[in-house]
């Protein structure tokens, strides 16, 4: 239940909620400065009537959802629940917080650099918001530390491993990113999400690229 989250996990809720419930009563148009637009869109646009990329905007878009789309925000936040809580449990309120919003702007950047090269070849520049980013980073965390867990899919309702899950989604999101054929997706967002939870994890377990490399065996000498 919402009630019994652990701290950080309800507050990263009830934050999302918030921000739908803000676009929602002041419009879309107000909230456009805490979107993620692309770089370059003054080109695009050169009255300047289009939003500007920010660097707040790494952060807050994945705070932000269409509000035309309760879908998106139902399914963000019931996999913040889910996978979010025990990994709270597990790391604790700091580490889990600083790995969560790693992977948000981790998927913003992402997102910023193929929004920016769609902008730089003609392409109109569009704004993106929402959680997944995060999300699709705490999945490959939950399937990294619980990998053998059973999960249950919505669509279609197959139990399978956390691990062969996270697997599967990978596989998903990056053939959709490079064939295009789900387009109003931000699926290198969501890549860039699991991507930049990997390498914080590798990196708080002193993993390759972060050091933990073998050390050379000493020789002994025979007395």
């Amino acid at each position: 239940m919402p009630f019994n989250l652990p701290k950080i996990t309800k507050l990263l809720l009830i934050a999302n909620i918030a921000g739908f419930v803000l676009q929602w009563l002041l419009g879309d148009a107000r909230m456009q400065l805490f979107e993620l637009w692309p770089l370059g869109d003054s080109l695009y646009d050169p009255s300047g009537a289009a939003p500007s990329f920010m660097p707040w905007q790494l952060l807050t878009y994945g705070f932000m959802h269409d509000p035309s789309n309760l879908f998106h925000l139902a399914f963000n936040m019931l996999a913040l629940v889910m996978f979010g809580a025990p990994l709270e449990y597990t790391w604790g309120e700091r580490r889990f917080l600083t790995y969560y919003l790693v992977c948000v702007v981790g998927a913003g950047l992402c997102q910023l650099l193929v929004g920016s090269m769609a902008v730089s070849q003609g392409q109109e520049p569009y704004a993106t918001v929402g959680a997944s980013g995060g999300v699709f980073g705490l999945l490959l965390a939950y399937g990294m530390l619980f990998p053998n867990q059973r999960v249950m899919l919505l669509f279609p309702p197959i139990p399978m491993k956390a691990r062969t899950l996270v697997i599967l989604y990978g596989v998903f999101e990056l053939s959709l990113g490079l064939t295009g054929l789900q387009p109003g997706v931000a699926h290198f967002a969501h890549l860039g999400g699991m991507l930049f939870g990997w390498l914080l994890i590798r990196y708080w377990r002193g993993q390759p690229p972060f050091g933990g490399r073998p050390k050379p065996p000493r020789l002994g000498c025979a007395s």
